[in-house]
């Protein structure tokens, strides 16, 4: 064999390696919940308000990832959320289709083995009901 043709044949994944961030995989959480009908938010009355509160200093980002916490090994991922569920749903089938959509994102996207995502439902957002409101009362 010639000396190219051994290059050309050398595993790229052995050459390196590639870490993720605690933070990539809170965004990819974050957003994957988000997307399940049902969810209003994410993080407590609270979180939400610090949040809000970062966007408007300067350099306090524009995204947050309040309600998610995330732990990331090397090979595996483990996530918490703080939900708020919209009135009227059923919340284990809430919490059951977020677990689903937060594994199935996290792993396509990073090749994690996501290993638990612990849900918690931080509050219920009653119809008409505004943040303001659903702040005051928390």
């Amino acid at each position: 064999m010639t000396e190219s043709a051994e290059r050309g044949s050398r595993n790229a994944g052995s050459l390196g390696r590639t870490t993720i961030a605690d933070g990539v995989v809170a965004k990819i959480a974050f957003l994957a919940a988000g997307d399940v009908e049902g969810v209003h938010a994410l993080g407590s009355g609270l979180s939400r308000s610090v949040g809000a509160l970062r966007k408007r200093v300067p350099g306090g980002g524009t995204t947050t990832t309040h309600g998610v916490k995330v732990e990331v090994g090397e090979k595996q991922a483990a996530l918490d959320l703080d939900i708020v569920v919209e009135y009227g749903e059923v919340i284990p089938d809430v919490g059951q289709a977020v677990r689903e959509n937060v594994i199935s994102a996290v792993e396509r996207m990073t090749g994690l083995e996501v290993v638990e995502v612990n849900i918690a439902v931080s509050d219920v957002r009653l119809p008409g009901e505004d943040e303001a409101e659903a702040e005051r009362v928390v």
